[in-house]
């Protein structure tokens, strides 16, 4: 029996619906982390005591840096979720870029926008 080379309609409908699903999440979370560096909630410390004014005007602008790398994170995440439905309409989603067999089902579940087998990622890694 040959070797599959690529996943059926059923199982790319499966992952196309998992994908989404994560996509809506992340999606929901980068407007939240970019409302938190825009400061668009309205805490700020322009009410607050000049004592506390100056530590809590360094505690936020450390937390809206952080925010903004973490905004950034979830756009390359939210990116890559919208690579991996590409992949999917044109038949190549599974299929590991270095070694041309397919990813695991396991794996896909885990991390649905994969596109190296775990071979492949730790060949890398050496």
């Amino acid at each position: 029996m040959s070797e599959k080379t690529k996943y059926s309609d059923e199982e790319l409908a499966e992952f196309r619906t998992l994908i989404n699903e994560k996509l809506e999440n992340a999606k929901r979370e980068y407007e939240n982390l970019r409302a938190a560096v825009m400061n668009s909630d309205g805490n700020d410390t322009v009410d607050t005591s000049p004592t506390f004014k100056i530590m809590e005007e360094g505690a936020s602008t450390l937390s809206k840096e952080e925010a903004g790398r973490l905004a950034q994170r979830q756009m390359k995440f939210i990116q890559n979720l919208q690579a991996a439905l590409v992949r999917i309409e044109n038949g190549t989603y599974g299929i590991c870029r270095e070694t041309g067999k397919l990813i695991p089902k396991e794996r896909l579940r885990a991390v649905p926008h994969a596109t190296l087998s775990i071979e492949a990622k730790e060949g890398k890694k050496r």
